[in-house]
């Protein structure tokens, strides 16, 4: 189970898309203001907000996403005996992945709108993270079809 490499970068992909849920998306600066801007997984709200700044903006989605995502990528891990339910998983780990990242995309077009347009935001590490989940779940399922291409091998031998 976990000794396989694709069970590995399942195990990798799960943390990846649960640490999105502890670091910042995406933040932005105003020079002029000296306000700060910050979206993580659950909210997009001014670091320190004065009085007459809009409240912070629920950003459920993302979060939603991103546990979605690495409750299949551990679903997926103990599919092992069945690698057809293991590509299913995958595929729709990839839906859910890209998802995150279109959530996180659509949030800091808010967040840009919210402050100084002229100024363009930064994206953190919770942004990248799951692009490297996608990388990983890429590479999982190619080693799921390997497994599977093996077995159907030894299955003509016998």
């Amino acid at each position: 189970m976990i000794q396989r490499i694709q069970s590995v970068f399942l195990l990798l992909l799960a943390l990846a898309m649960l640490s999105v849920l502890f670091l910042p998306i995406w933040s932005k600066f105003d020079p002029i203001s000296k306000q700060t801007i910050v979206l993580t997984a659950t909210q997009l709200a001014y670091a320190k907000a004065d009085a007459g700044m809009s409240v912070p903006t629920a950003t459920w989605p993302i979060a939603v996403l991103a546990v979605a995502s690495a409750a299949v990528a551990v679903l997926e891990i103990f599919q092992f005996r069945n690698r057809f339910n293991q590509l299913k998983l995958g595929a729709l780990n990839f839906l859910l992945i890209v998802g995150t990242i279109g959530a996180g995309f659509y949030y800091s077009g808010v967040g840009e709108r919210l402050l100084n347009i002229k100024i363009p935001g930064e994206f953190a590490a919770g942004f990248y993270l799951p692009t490297l989940a996608l990388l990983l779940n890429l590479l999982a399922n190619r080693f799921i079809r390997n497994d599977e291409r093996l077995v159907r091998s030894q299955d003509r031998l016998r």
